[in-house]
């Protein structure tokens, strides 16, 4: 299996404050990304697997919902976690969306 609890205790250890709280939304957000990173590897050999894409798809609405409080509750918890795995910056503040 590609996640075992070493991954997972590695993953928690290394974004989150200690291994067993693997409720920190840092933690979370890393164990997420991991995932997303295998499931894209796969859908890449696998482009007809509609299954894992549907379940891609929603692993990346879980992970924009975590990065969106991290957002409102604490914007320098936020902005260290998208720097430490690399993400873009996709949450804007309230008032700068577009509106058509």
């Amino acid at each position: 299996m590609y996640l075992s609890k070493e991954v997972k205790a590695d993953i928690f250890k290394t974004h989150g404050e200690v291994e067993t709280n693997t409720g920190s939304a840092e933690g979370q957000v890393a164990l997420f990304t991991y995932r997303i990173a295998h499931l894209t590897e796969h859908l890449k050999k696998n482009r007809k697997d509609f299954s894992t894409q549907l379940s891609l798809q929603k692993l990346v609405g879980k992970r924009r919902g975590i990065l969106a409080y991290l957002y409102k509750k604490d914007i320098n918890r936020y902005r260290a976690i998208i720097k430490s795995l690399g993400l873009r910056d996709i949450i804007k503040p309230l008032g700068t969306r577009d509106s058509k």
